[in-house]
């Protein structure tokens, strides 16, 4: 604290000296007087001002040496905040836990409470660096969509293959009944990922809630939404995922809507979106976020504040089966209503769907691919 020392300006008592005249030596002279000159100030008053002045230099003393305690003080305690760094500031800095303030939080009370998920196991863990995290998206009482999705192409295990991670994302309800039910089918397969959502919201909203929890569990090149009535092949969703691109913010769309109404989004069945683009999502607030009322064209919004490129592969929407189809699922014939279990199983028992290879021959045109 600065200290501001106030200058006493001590002006000199002007002095009159008298020059005694010759007319004065010839004046009588007036005998002594014992009593003091009424302006000669007397002892007690001199004492009394040089103990003022005394005490205030004491107290100017005091307070100038309680300012330098002070900040010594000041300095001692921000040196040893810098040496032990704010719980906040090192949560910051460690990207590999759930963050504080965040909706991850919510999420991970509830995976610590469900027996026998995965996801629980992996509070507290570092990120596991993947290719590629993706998410099935499906209802609580889509029981029979998974089972047909797990006796075709979804993998027996999470942690799948490729170097994908697959899981079946749903959100929470306050049905006990049908969470009773969901945990039955959750500790037999271990394969599903709760986001913190409920499960009655709009569709953006738990698809955001899946890509911030991803993101946080694993350290994914790409994160992908996939849906549950779809027929997937997981090995060329890798081999596609894997290839080298001088982009990084990378917008795998499986088609283009062009006109009036909406901008370029991809088909909400199936999309991909690299690492920085999630990691953007996971650090942007939910309310800063503007959603729609369908999931793909918010999603294609978002992408329109930053500086994506965007990749239109149709073989991540081929209605039939081919040597290079990604994904397939026919909107004509489903585009009202259709049993989507019995496709599923149909397009499995073909042998182009389910036994080709991954890649085709070498004198085979690939599949339609279109960058922007």
């Amino acid at each position: 604290m600065p200290l501001h020392h106030h200058r006493h300006h001590h002006h000199a008592a002007a002095v009159a000296v008298a020059v005694a005249d010759d007319d004065d030596e010839a004046k009588p002279r007036r005998p002594y007087s014992t009593f003091a000159s009424p302006r000669a100030p007397t002892s007690a008053a001199a004492f009394s001002t040089h103990r003022l002045l005394v005490l205030f230099s004491v107290a100017c003393l005091l307070v100038a040496a309680a300012s330098l305690a002070f900040a010594f003080s000041a300095r001692a305690a921000t040196l040893q905040q810098q040496q032990q760094p704010h719980p906040a500031a090192a949560e910051a800095t460690a990207k590999v836990a759930f963050r504080c303030g965040r909706a991850e939080d919510t999420l991970r009370a509830f995976l610590a409470s469900s027996s026998g998920n995965y996801s629980s196991a992996a509070v507290g863990r570092e990120r596991e660096k993947v290719l590629a995290v993706v998410g099935v998206h499906t209802e609580i009482g889509s029981a029979a969509r998974r089972a047909a999705l797990r006796a075709t192409w979804f993998p027996p295990k999470p942690e799948g293959i490729f170097g994908t991670w697959n899981w079946f994302v749903v959100g929470r309800s306050k049905d006990k009944e049908k969470m009773a039910d969901l945990q039955k089918e959750v500790d037999m397969y271990h394969d599903f990922l709760f986001v913190d959502a409920e499960e009655d919201t709009k569709p953006p909203q738990k698809m955001l809630a899946f890509f911030k929890a991803a993101y946080d569990m694993f350290d994914a090149d790409f994160y992908v939404k996939a849906d549950d009535a779809i027929y997937l092949r997981p090995d060329r969703l890798a081999a596609l995922l894997a290839k080298d691109r001088l982009h990084q913010r990378t917008y795998e769309s499986s088609w283009e809507l062009l006109g009036n109404e909406y901008f370029s989004h991809a088909s909400g069945l199936l999309y991909a979106l690299s690492s920085e683009v999630v990691g953007s999502l996971a650090a942007t607030n939910n309310d800063s976020l503007r959603m729609f009322d369908y999931e793909d064209v918010t999603v294609g919004s978002w992408m329109l504040a930053m500086n994506v490129k965007h990749e239109d592969n149709r073989a991540m929407c081929d209605s039939a089966c081919t040597p290079t189809s990604i994904a397939v699922w026919d909107s004509k014939k489903c585009s009202n209503s259709c049993n989507t279990t019995e496709i599923v199983k149909a397009l499995h028992n073909t042998t182009l769907c389910s036994k080709s290879p991954t890649l085709p021959p070498e004198n085979q045109n690939p599949a339609y691919v279109r960058s922007e």
